[in-house]
Order: structure tokens, then sequence, then C-alpha cells
């Protein structure tokens, strides 16, 4: 058992001790901290179950699975916080997600990798495909920010019927992103995986980590474990991986409900902002499971694994994610558009802007990782100390 998986079953503990802190009626703080903790590992149960039942489903099937449930769990805890109406911590969550995975887990990754192995390489084709993407993602959320900011009056249903629109047009897109990774140009993100040792055997598996084509082994998707083929020559209990994912579903949705009654309150006792725990925290919580596999792997010297984890999430937030709670928002009755706070933009602009420059070449190593996390502290230094603006704080 490694010590990624040891740490999450010690976290299931977290779990039983967040319901006895709601029913007792514990402090909020208590009960946002246990349940915080709580999601972190089901989380990371929902991904495996998710991986284990794509092997049984096949590459398309299974790729699509995967693609869909990439980010389920920051989307269970935006919509019981859109439920609640804390519309602007879901557009801070969505806006932290994509900031989060670019510098702190791609800085992460690199940095690690780095230390371990002097340059490690990936594929620049792929990193430009996904650049060409993430523009796109911030263009379209800026605009409507924009026609906010440049227009007198303009009326919130007006706003919300261009975000409506906006959101059907990036999750169109999504949907040829997938199209394009796993049909007419799959063999695009095969290229230079077969080349890793004992990885080259399963070319034929080929699964989606967030949304992106990688020819690997399924065991990797899962575990992160060095396995022989012989290990996994039988398939998978389908019954029994859907019963954990349906449990695992279940109890992130249990906790996120826990998570988000006490959110205020927490924040407030903790000293944070609204924003700041919406930026910052949150999105640590939700994509703390991926983070680890991303990390494993770059020290496993898989870049192309690696940053197609950190990438491949940020692009699900930017074109499913966040058009999906859109329109999940005018059905509940609570809209939410893309009208962003500017702050909030201009963060996901220095992201997108920093991490393609450092992706661009197809090289990394650890002083590119520390820039990476340079910038992320800084924003989140600047989150920290931001003032309460538009009723976030």
């Amino acid at each position: 058992m490694t010590p990624r998986n040891i740490i999450f079953y010690g976290l299931l503990a977290f779990i039983p001790v967040s319901i006895a802190a709601h029913f007792l009626g514990w402090s909020d703080l208590i009960i946002f901290v246990t349940a915080a903790i709580a999601i972190i590992p089901l989380a990371g149960w929902m991904g495996t179950a998710t991986e284990e039942i794509a092997v049984v489903l096949g590459p398309s099937w299974g790729g699509l699975m995967n693609a869909t449930f990439g980010n389920a769990t920051e989307l269970i805890i935006a919509i019981f916080a859109l439920r609640a109406g804390l519309i602007n911590v879901v557009k801070s969550s969505i806006t932290g997600s994509i900031i989060g995975n670019l510098l702190l887990v791609m800085g992460l990754a690199m940095l690690l990798g780095g230390l371990k192995f002097k340059e490690q390489t990936f594929q620049p084709t792929i990193a430009r495909l996904n650049a060409s993407s993430m523009n796109l993602a911030v263009i379209a959320v800026l605009l409507p920010t924009a026609v906010d900011f440049t227009s007198t009056g303009i009326e919130e249903p007006v706003l919300q019927r261009l975000s409506i629109a906006v959101a059907v047009v990036l999750m169109l897109v999504y949907g040829l992103t997938l199209l394009f990774s796993m049909k007419t140009h799959s063999y695009l993100y095969d290229v230079g995986m077969a080349e890793e040792g004992q990885d080259a055997v399963a070319n034929k598996d080929t699964v989606l980590i967030d949304g992106n084509a990688l020819a690997k082994p399924l065991s990797e998707s899962i575990a992160v474990e060095q396995k022989s083929t012989t290990e996994h020559a039988e398939a998978p209990n389908l019954k029994l991986w859907v019963g954990v994912l349906l449990a695992a579903t279940l109890a992130v949705a249990v906790e996120s409900e826990f998570l988000v009654g006490t959110l205020e309150v927490a924040s407030s006792q903790l000293g944070l902002s609204e924003l700041f725990t919406g930026v910052i925290i949150l999105p640590v919580i939700g994509n703390a499971a991926e983070h680890a596999t991303a990390v494993t792997v770059a020290l496993k010297n898989k870049m192309d694994l690696s940053l197609n984890v950190a990438v491949g999430s940020s692009l699900q937030i930017a074109l499913f994610v966040g058009p999906l709670l859109v329109i999940i928002g005018a059905f509940m009755g609570q809209p939410m558009d893309l009208d962003f706070n500017n702050f909030e933009l201009l963060s996901v602009v220095v992201a997108v802007l920093v991490a393609n420059s450092i992706s661009a070449d197809g090289k990394s190593n650890w002083l590119e990782g520390t820039l990476l996390l340079a910038t992320y502290t800084v924003i989140a230094l600047s989150f920290y100390f931001h003032p309460v603006i538009e009723g976030i704080g």
C-alpha cells in the first residue's frame, strides 16, 4: 500500500467525526474543518471507482466517463453552494480551480519532478493545443464581464441570457475537444507515452484523464503504481465499483452540505474572506486527490501524464463545469452569470499566460516549477488581503 493510500484511508475517519459534529451541535468551525478533510479521501475514491469502471466500459465509453466525472467533487460542492445562494463563492471556486491547477499543481509537479530529474520533457504539441483552449475559455468569461463593465445600466436578465449563450458555446467546444482527443486525433496523445517502459504494453487501453486521452496502463490512472500486467488480467468487479462510486458520491453530497452550511461562519472565525475561501480553500479540498496524482507521476518522470491531469482539470472546469453551473443555476432559481470579479479575471489571465509561456517549449525543470509556485503564492496573498467588495468577504 502506497503512502498516498494510507493517508487517504486514515482521512476517512473524519467522515463519522463530521457527522457527529453536525448532529451534536458542535461549532461551525469544527464541522467545516472535519467536512473539508472528509471530502479529500472521498474524492480520491470517486476517482478510483471511475477509473475502474472505465476499464470495464472500454476506451471510448470509459474515456467519456472519465471526462464527465473528472471534477465531480467540485461540481457537487458548487451545486450545494448554489442552492444556498452563495453564488459569488461558486464563481470564486471556478476561478480558483483554474488558477490552482495551472500554478499550484503544475508548479509542484515541475518542482518535485525537477529536483529528482534534471530536466523533464512533454509533448509541446499538446501543450499548445491546451493553451489555445485555455485562451478561448478566458476570452469567453472575459467578454460578459467586459459587457457589464462597458455598459451603463445593463439589466441582470440580459447578462444572464448572454451567460447562458456563452455557456452553451463553451460546452460544445468541450464536446469537440473530447472528440478530438478520443477519436480524430487520438494519436497525438499517444506519442511519447509508449516509451515509458512497461507502460507501452497497454497502448490499446487509451483512457481519458480529465478529458485528455493518454496511452498508458489503466492502473496508472487508478493508483499510480508500478504493477505487472498480469495483476490486471482480470477485469474489475463492475458492481462493486459502481457501488463504491455511488456511496462516495452520496457521502460527498452529505459532506458538501455540511461544508457549505458552515462556510460563512467558519470563514469569519478563521479570519478569512469568502473570496479567499472560494478561490483558495475550496479548490484545494475538491482537487486534493488529483493534486497527489499529478505530483506522484511527475516523480516517476511521466510529465505528459502529470500535465494532462493538471491542465486537463483546468480545461474541464473552464469549458464544462463552469458553464454547466450557469445552466443549473438558472433551473434552480439561483441565476449565476459569467460576470466575474475583475481581480479574479485578472488572476486567471495571469495564471494562463504564465503557465502557457512555461510549458510552450515542452521541457520543465525545478526552477520553472518554483516560478509557478511563486506566482500562485503572490496571487493567494493578494486574495487574502483583498478588501470586501461586491458582497464577497
